[in-house]
């Protein structure tokens, strides 16, 4: 009887990249409480895979003092994750690779049994963890047999990790009982310490996976607010591409001819269209914040950026059969739900459909910063 063995994994911090946000400094041997960031991510992942490995681009003799073979991206330049994942199956032996940035100081310990096991029982080609409303790509489980797929992609000047991923099977890995694995340190702020976000001005958001309806909630309870006589702002972390204008219009032609940003005003509206950098990075609340004219407002709502420390209220449905958000996220101030749920006793409670009850209790949090 042959008996085919469990596959073997090679574990490979992604720790390759540029930083630009973190002003070019190396994120992984960057201290984050008193420890170099990428020694979270060894700690966590050594234990869960036969061999790891390290992808660094720079200051290679300091990262090979951890103990672990420091491969260097073999296609020139910098290319992003795809290329330190393409290198590692050049370096292993291994039937997987299973991949972790070096700046997230909380991965959880059963990464690889989650992914490898939803992989193998949906019978998918690669396994991408999932934090229930939207994939994390860098924390990837792929087969090694598709290194010359992703070698001759890469060739052909590609770079855009859901782009490759898309020409595949996908098993999406549900982490969203455990989100503090995503959260990571991108800015130089973030390493003294996870604090909440100063905001100029009363700052809550609305917490949820994808179907819960934070939209509708909001097309709801944004007349309310403005009855009260309260001007509010609106932040939405959208989580696919998007295009506000649309091709045949003069500002869109110009803006595609090369302008970086494209400011159209009327005597009713204004909109600015500025493009992003292109390296495929969410944007984070402490940089959208200063864009708002902040004289015209008193509050500011926010939909989604449910990894960024700042209060919020989740909204939640059991129908949708997905977990509470709260007991992982200590920011959450407040549940609303369309049923009772004796599990969250200790935190308040809103009817999702009292509508009046809920911008109650925001103006609460607006005058006493607490609710």
């Amino acid at each position: 009887m042959n008996i085919q063995p469990y596959p073997s994994v090679t574990g490979v911090i992604l720790a390759g990249g540029q930083a630009r946000r973190m002003g070019g400094e190396d994120k992984g041997l960057l201290h984050y409480q008193h420890k170099p960031m990428v020694s979270y991510a060894i700690e966590a992942m050594r234990p869960q895979v036969d061999t790891l490995i390290i992808n660094a681009n720079r200051n290679i003799d300091q990262y090979q003092m951890f103990g672990y073979p420091v491969v260097s991206d073999s296609i020139e330049g910098f290319h992003g994750p795809l290329a330190g994942m393409l290198t590692a199956m050049e370096n292993t032996d291994s039937d997987y690779i299973l991949t972790a940035p070096c700046d997230s100081p909380s991965i959880t310990p059963n990464l690889r049994q989650r992914m490898m096991e939803t992989l193998l029982l949906s019978h998918s080609e690669v396994a991408v963890a999932s934090d229930g409303d939207r994939m994390q790509p860098v924390f990837c489980l792929i087969p090694c047999r598709l290194k010359q797929d992703l070698k001759h992609f890469l060739q052909q000047g590609e770079r855009k990790i859901d782009r490759w991923l898309a020409q595949y099977k996908l098993a999406e890995v549900d982490f969203s009982d455990q989100l503090h694995t995503f959260i990571n340190c991108n800015h130089p702020e973030d390493l003294q310490q996870i604090n909440p976000i100063k905001a100029p001005l009363p700052m809550i958001g609305f917490s949820a996976f994808s179907g819960t309806g934070k939209t509708t909630l909001l097309t709801q309870l944004l007349p309310k607010l403005t009855q009260r006589g309260i001007r509010v702002a609106v932040i939405k972390h959208a989580h696919h591409n998007f295009d506000i204008d649309k091709p045949g219009k003069d500002s869109y032609e110009i803006r595609e001819a090369g302008a970086q940003q494209m400011l159209i005003a009327s005597a009713k509206m204004m909109a600015l269209i500025e493009k992003n950098s292109g390296d495929d990075k969410d944007p984070n609340l402490a940089e959208l914040l200063p864009r708002l004219d902040h004289s015209q407002l008193d509050l500011i709502l926010v939909e989604g950026f449910k990894h960024e420390v700042f209060p919020k209220i989740e909204l939640h449905r059991p129908s949708l059969g997905k977990p509470l958000l709260f007991k992982d996220d200590p920011y959450i101030i407040a549940i609303a739900s369309d049923s009772q749920l004796a599990e969250t006793a200790t935190i308040d409670r809103l009817d999702l459909n009292d509508i009046d009850a809920i911008a109650d209790y925001i103006e609460l949090f607006m005058n006493t910063g607490t609710a």
